[in-house]
């Protein structure tokens, strides 16, 4: 439990600090971009209003003191009676006169009507002015823009990943230290619930002990009653020691079941058959369709209580008069177990919570004998044997499937 709520911390933390890194690299690219793009357009400007053919504008000093010299070139386009004729006056591409790429050019360039533009099969950004007889349009090369912002990019992701690897190592260190609290509490309680269960056990023993030789000793009616009532509730609260120590042996992770070859099919057809008194007398028939040879690596005797909890399950908690199913299937690597009951649906929020410890279900499920230990103690044996059980229920019924791997 203190592992996956470190890993939710962590999780959230890696996940807010993305995106606010992403939000900040992407404002910086827009920031870059659009400045990178008011620099050409400044470009296009001072290209568009001069007027010597072959001087090249003064564009600003860079920071070294040098010209600031895009790859540029201007055209003066005249209309002769639909027929354009095209003089380029000025840049710095060499040999572009009548030319088939500058008549491709042109021809997009004319074809998007706008007085500015891109042109992004030849990497160019035009801006067109028109003077009456004729127009000149300028055009200035991007591929400066696209390698600087690739540039910026490669730069921020790197620094980016660097940022989130340090923030994924202070998370870790933060998850720890937030829930040392956590764990130590958590810890305690175990320890509690485990030390518990066992001093209880011994009481216990002797006040079942005394209540047997009460009843077995002649007694008036009443005293005898007292007895008998002594030694249900004492045969009660020891079920829920028990129940309450295999749940700390869990959480303790102490290996406590002994991996065997076990024939599933065989288990379930043993609880299948001692139940079917118990759901008769219930008013509730049990019918089994068993896959034979199913056989997986478990321990027999914790695999048959799983078994045995949802099968008990399903009796308390099945329509009376319904009929109680047990599946047993192979799959392709996995064995699968199903018990279903006909009843009420449960709602899907308590049926998220029908594995919680001491969690019942009043409004769906009845009033029933019984703890609310059965199906955590099932789930963790489930886990123990590196399978999962899970529940659904609908209008038709109530199931509850079991899977686990098979013997390699």
């Amino acid at each position: 439990m203190i592992r996956k709520l470190q890993i939710k911390f962590v999780a959230m933390c890696m996940v807010l600090v993305t995106a606010v890194l992403g939000v900040v690299f992407a404002a910086v690219l827009v920031s870059a971009k659009q400045n990178i793009e008011v620099i050409s357009h400044q470009v296009l400007e001072r290209v568009i209003q001069d007027d010597a053919p072959n001087s090249r504008p003064a564009l600003g000093p860079n920071q070294n003191g040098e010209e600031v010299l895009l790859p540029y070139f201007t055209v003066n386009l005249w209309d002769s009676n639909g027929v354009y004729q095209a003089f380029v006056t000025s840049g710095t591409y060499a040999n572009l006169q009548d030319t088939a790429e500058l008549e491709d050019i042109l021809s997009d360039c004319l074809r998007q009507g706008q007085p500015e533009g891109t042109i992004g099969s030849y990497g160019l950004r035009y801006m067109r002015q028109d003077y009456g007889l004729y127009q000149r349009i300028a055009f200035v090369d991007m591929s400066m823009e696209q390698a600087t912002l690739q540039e910026l990019m490669g730069s921020y992701l790197q620094i980016g990943l660097a940022a989130l690897i340090l923030l994924l190592g202070v998370s870790i260190l933060l998850a720890r230290w937030a829930t040392r609290p956590v764990a130590r509490a958590w810890r305690q309680q175990r320890q509690f619930l485990s030390d518990a269960s066992h001093e209880l056990k011994t009481p216990l023993t002797v006040i079942l002990s005394n209540a047997e030789l009460l009843e077995a000793a002649p007694m008036d009616p009443r005293p005898a009653r007292w007895a008998d009532n002594i030694h249900s509730e004492a045969k009660r609260m020891k079920s829920l020691v028990e129940e309450m120590l295999t749940l700390a042996r869990a959480d303790n992770a102490v290996p406590t079941a002994v991996m065997a070859e076990v024939s599933l099919s065989d288990l379930a057809t043993d609880c299948a058959l001692a139940f079917e008194p118990v759901a008769f007398e219930a008013g509730k028939p049990l019918e089994s369709d068993i896959a034979p040879d199913v056989t997986v690596t478990g321990d027999g005797d914790k695999l048959r209580q799983l078994i045995g909890v949802l099968l008990d399950n399903a009796i308390k908690y099945g329509q009376a008069g319904g009929t109680i199913t047990l599946s047993l299937r192979r799959t392709d690597r996995q064995a699968r177990l199903t018990v279903s009951n006909p009843g009420e649906p449960i709602p899907p929020e308590q049926l998220s919570r029908l594995f919680e410890r001491f969690y019942r279900a009043d409004a769906s499920r009845g009033e029933q004998s019984g703890f609310g230990l059965g199906l955590p103690i099932a789930a963790a044996i489930a886990s123990e044997h590196k399978g999962t059980l899970k529940a659904e229920s609908d209008q038709v019924s109530t199931r509850f499937l079991f899977t686990m791997p098979l013997k390699k």
